[in-house]
């Protein structure tokens, strides 16, 4: 099934969703409450009844799970509330009115497991979409410098642009909240001008790329587990060495920066990392930029604006250090407190060299280095990033 039609067959599911909502909140309306025993419109219930029924057949199963109609019959809900007065046991009477509204527990267990479904779904595509828009706002540059702020961009690649963001937009569905400067991107995508590129490249964009990263790869959907029982496993004893060592061949470059995005987004005095994709880097490489807080009894707060380049190779030379330093000037005013050089590999002798002769000099930027020992010591802590990005061997 191409993708088109996959998205038909979520929005097709989510319609009728929305269907069924309705139609309970009317259901809901008539079922008893507040001491009476009975529906207040047995007739009108009846014929909710049945739509709700009709439609909830046409929902498919989400990994197995299967939607079911879970509705009373009007007498059998005047029976039950009379035996449970009868009863006069209070146990008996909460019971029994949680099965008469278990339906809205079903329909937010099914709205739960599609919402899940729909975030894998634009999982497998926003990303590559997300990295087109970034090579077009990338390859706009140059025409963009040669208009006035008020003239139109070229209209074939802009038309591109606002193509892969409707895209997007539309993958996301309803399962989503739009995040900030969300409108504000499809307003500018809108008017098209010069300016309008500016703002994208300078505001919109980084703080969308940054709100996807964490809408798509939600806090609620699980990692597969082999084993049903933990005492089971640890009383088996297995035994063999440790794996210390991460398997970063098993990450693409746009998986290292997710990774290196969510250590600093989860490390406690890191606040408001953002993405950033610079028209004028020298190699069109996407840096993040965080704050790092300080608390001093003495001095009060700090702040300082952090640059990390993400490299995923095997080692850093000395020319790629002089680049990356010379790159940093491209992200002032404000100005780089820290530029910290993130690799999946390791540095060169003259590449450390040079950047300890840097830091004892009298620069304000100090440059700091992250190769993969580090990088293992970091993510000792954070065993929930190894395992979400498969990095044990």
């Amino acid at each position: 099934m191409d993708l088109n039609s996959a998205l038909k067959q979520f929005e097709a599911v989510e319609a009728n969703l929305e269907k069924l909502d309705r139609i309970w909140k009317q259901i809901r309306e008539l079922l008893p409450e507040d001491g009476s025993v009975s529906v207040s419109d047995s007739g009108k219930y009846l014929a909710l009844q049945r739509s709700f029924e009709h439609i909830a057949k046409s929902l498919p199963n989400i990994d197995g799970f299967k939607f079911n109609s879970c509705l009373l019959d009007p007498d059998d809900i005047t029976r039950g509330n009379i035996d449970c007065l009868e009863l006069g046991e209070i146990d008996a009477s909460i019971v029994f009115s949680r099965e008469i509204f278990r339906q809205e527990e079903v329909l937010d267990e099914y709205r739960f497991r599609m919402a899940s479904k729909r975030r894998e779904l634009a999982r497998q595509t926003i990303e590559s979409l997300s990295i087109e828009i970034e090579s077009l706002l990338l390859n706009l540059k140059e025409p963009a410098e040669k208009l006035r702020i008020n003239e139109p961009m070229p209209d074939v690649e802009w038309q591109k642009l606002k193509s892969l963001y409707k895209s997007i937009d539309a993958l996301l569905g309803n399962s989503f909240q739009r995040g900030p400067r969300w409108n504000d991107m499809a307003r500018h995508l809108g008017f098209g001008v010069r300016q309008d590129y500016e703002d994208i490249i300078e505001h919109d964009w980084p703080i969308i790329k940054q709100w996807l990263e964490r809408s798509l790869y939600g806090e609620a959907d699980p990692l597969p587990v082999s084993t049903s029982d933990l005492g089971e496993l640890v009383r088996a004893k297995p035994q063999g060495p440790v794996s210390t060592e991460l398997d970063w061949s098993s990450l693409s470059p746009i998986d290292f920066e997710r990774l290196i995005f969510n250590l600093i987004d989860r490390t406690s005095g890191y606040v408001d990392p953002q993405w950033l994709t610079h028209t004028n880097a020298p190699d069109r490489g996407r840096d993040l930029s965080v704050t790092r807080v300080t608390q001093d009894p003495l001095t009060g707060t700090r702040t300082e604006r952090i640059i990390l380049a993400c490299k995923h190779m095997d080692s850093i030379n000395l020319p790629t250090v002089t680049a990356l330093k010379e790159q940093m000037k491209l992200w002032a005013p404000p100005r780089v407190d820290e530029l910290i050089l993130v690799s999946s590999g390791r540095f060169t002798t003259d590449a450390v060299d040079y950047i300890e002769k840097h830091n004892r000099g009298d620069e304000v930027m100090r440059i700091e280095m992250w190769a993969n020992s580090q990088l293992e010591r970091l993510l000792a802590n954070r065993p929930e990033l190894i395992a979400n990005f498969h990095l044990r061997k």
